[in-house]
C-alpha cells in the first residue's frame, strides 16, 4: 500500500512539475538582455535657447521604410513650460535629425503611436495627466480629437484625477490601453471605437513591488507580442527621494490581465537610472531604446 501511494505521490509531483513549468512564462533571451551600443546618448535636449532645451518621458519610435521615426517631447527645462510634441528621424538608429514642433501650444509627453493601415494615432498624456488622442496621415500634422472617456467596470465615470502613461495595444479589434494613476499601479481598459474606455476590472492588473527597485511607483511603456505570450515592458523606482532612480523591468502574460514578473528585473542597473523602455524591431534586428531623459541604445546581448 505504501509503494503504491509513493508511485501515486512521484507521478502527481511529476504532472504537477510539467504543468508548473508549461505555465510558466518563457522569457527569451532576446528581449531581456541588452547591452548599450555605446556610451553616449543617441539624442538629448540641444540646451539652453531651443524649444527642447530638454526632452522627458517617453517617446516613440516605429521603423518604417528603412527609416526610424521618434516622436518625442521637448520643453524650455522649466517645471511650467510647455511640453511640446517633436519629431526626428535616423537610418540607424544613432545619427538623428530632429524638427519641430510639430504642434505649437499644444502639451504632449508620454505618447504611444499606433499606426493601422494608412493611419497614425497617438495616445499620450496632455496637461494634467490626462490622456488623450491625436490622430494624423503622415505622422507629422496631427490632431487632437480630445480626451481619452474612461470608465470604470461599471461603465460610470474613473474618479478624477490624473491618468496617464497610456500605453495601447491593439489586437482582433480591441484597442487595449494601459494607463497609470499616480504610478501607483496599472489598469486596462478596453475599445472598439475609440470613444469609450471601460476597464477589466478596477483593481490594478499591475502593482509595485514587491522588489525594492520597483516597490514604490510603475508605470507600462510597451506591449510586445512572441508567441502565445505578451510582454509588457514598465519602469519602476524604489527612490523614496528625488531626484528618483528609474530602471526598466519586463513582464509576461498569456491574457494580458493577468502577469508575471520577470524574476531577474531590472534588466538594466537601477545605478544606470535608464527608464522609459521600448524595444523596435527592423527586420531581424532589434533595438532597445530608453528614452528618459536622453535616449540611449542597447542591443541584444548576445550570451
Amino acid at each position: 500500500m505504501n509503494l503504491r501511494l509513493n508511485v501515486a505521490l512521484a507521478v502527481w509531483l511529476a504532472s504537477s512539475s510539467l504543468a508548473s513549468a508549461q505555465n510558466s512564462p518563457p522569457f527569451p533571451d532576446d528581449l531581456v538582455s541588452f547591452k548599450p551600443v555605446r556610451a553616449e546618448p543617441v539624442f538629448s535636449g540641444r540646451g539652453t535657447g531651443f524649444w527642447d532645451t530638454k526632452i522627458r518621458e517617453r517617446g516613440w519610435i516605429l521603423f518604417e521604410n528603412n527609416t526610424y521615426r521618434m516622436w518625442y517631447t521637448g520643453y524650455d527645462g522649466t517645471r511650467e513650460g510647455i511640453k511640446r510634441l517633436g519629431y526626428a528621424t535616423s537610418p540607424d538608429g544613432i545619427q538623428w535629425e530632429r524638427r519641430g514642433p510639430l504642434i505649437d501650444n499644444l502639451w504632449v509627453e508620454d505618447m504611444t503611436v499606433v499606426k493601422l493601415k494608412d493611419r497614425y494615432l497617438m495616445f499620450a498624456e496632455g496637461k494634467g495627466d490626462k490622456a488623450q488622442l491625436l490622430t494624423s496621415s503622415d505622422g507629422l500634422a496631427w490632431k487632437r480629437e480630445g480626451a481619452l472617456d474612461v470608465r470604470r467596470a461599471n461603465s460610470k465615470p474613473i474618479p478624477p484625477g490624473p491618468y496617464g502613461t497610456p500605453t495601447v495595444y491593439f489586437e482582433n479589434g480591441v484597442f487595449n490601453l494601459f494607463y497609470e494613476r499616480r504610478d501607483q499601479g496599472v489598469w486596462l481598459a478596453r475599445s472598439r471605437d475609440l470613444k469609450v474606455w471601460t476597464n477589466v476590472s478596477d483593481e490594478p492588473i499591475l502593482s509595485p513591488g514587491p522588489a525594492k527597485h520597483e516597490d514604490l511607483m510603475i508605470a507600462m511603456n510597451q506591449i510586445v507580442k512572441r508567441g502565445d505570450w505578451y510582454y509588457a515592458y514598465y519602469h519602476g523606482t524604489g527612490s523614496p527621494t528625488k531626484p528618483r532612480d528609474w530602471c526598466c523591468c519586463i513582464a509576461a502574460s498569456r491574457d494580458l490581465i493577468h502577469w508575471t514578473k520577470y524574476g531577474k528585473n531590472p534588466l538594466l542597473p537601477v545605478e544606470q537610472n535608464k527608464s522609459s523602455g521600448i524595444l523596435v524591431l527592423a527586420g531581424q534586428n532589434a533595438k532597445f531604446f530608453t528614452m528618459h531623459d536622453k535616449v540611449e541604445l542597447h542591443e541584444v546581448e548576445v550570451k
